[in-house]
């Protein structure tokens, strides 16, 4: 923040009345949250506003969404004052501009290749992002992305809604996402993943209930792009807003030494 020259005012304001205001002074170069309004870049002060009522690890990244807007220099001149919501600092954001000021502040917050390198020191698995997490001072969301998304081997997580308990089946939890490595996507292509999970199915069985966090690893199968089937390793971790089920080739974990003679 002090190198984009920006600054976090102070006090907690983002109500409706300081919102007009802006709003006002904005006129046509306003670019306007769609939703509630949590944070706000004024271009002309070089402040950031944010609500402060929110967990400290979605304060972090919002002050670096703002300070996004402000460092890019292709951003800072297009808008007087940006607002942010949740749709527009949400990772699967599809608008182009806010989509940079998430990239901005992933970049910073992992600090480049820094957080992958540390990640590759670890054996793999879930606890390496959680643990990780809390270095970095990021959330269990953006660190298991980042270390799935950046990682050289072979693995994809399933980002599940929380399940909803039924007669009929026990529970449902409806898929929300699917984030896969480089390697995953060349090995699996574009897998048809279930749109719901129930305990049934492998990856639904996976999903930690009755006040568990993590479920255990546990033997599963996919088939790659060929069409032939791979042992893979599936292991699970919910932090009550969404669960994550991790899920890579149990071949990805297997050490090859190549020697060259000469």
């Amino acid at each position: 923040m002090e190198a984009a020259e920006v600054e976090l005012a102070p006090e907690d304001i983002l109500n409706e009345p300081f919102l007009q205001k802006m709003r006002h002074q904005a006129g046509d170069a306003l670019k306007r949250a769609l939703s509630k309004v949590l944070g706000l870049f004024d271009a002309q002060s070089k402040l950031i506003f944010i609500d402060q009522s929110l967990p400290q690890v979605k304060q972090i990244f919002l002050k670096l969404h703002e300070t996004g807007h402000a460092a890019l220099p292709w951003q800072k001149t297009v808008y007087s004052v940006i607002e942010d919501c949740k749709q527009t600092i949400a990772p699967e954001v599809s608008d182009h501009f806010d989509r940079e000021a998430n990239a901005f502040a992933s970049e910073v917050l992992f600090q480049r290749d820094n957080f992958t390198r540390e990640a590759a020191d670890f054996d793999f698995g879930i606890n390496v992002p959680l643990k990780l997490s809390k270095k970095f001072g990021a959330s269990a969301y953006s660190s298991i992305r980042r270390y799935v998304s950046t990682n050289h081997r072979s693995c994809a997580v399933l980002v599940v809604n929380p399940p909803e308990f039924t007669n009929g089946y026990g529970f449902v939890a409806t898929m929300r996402r699917v984030i896969a490595s480089d390697s995953f996507k060349q090995q699996f292509g574009s897998i048809s993943w279930a749109e719901q999970l129930t305990p049934d199915d492998q990856f639904g069985a996976m999903i930690p209930i009755n006040g568990r966090r993590m479920s255990g690893k546990r033997n599963c199968v996919l088939r790659d792009v060929d069409g032939v089937e791979h042992e893979c390793i599936a292991e699970a971790f919910t932090n009550t807003y969404q669960v994550f089920i991790l899920i890579y080739p149990t071949k990805a974990l297997t050490k090859i030494l190549i020697a060259i003679s000469g």
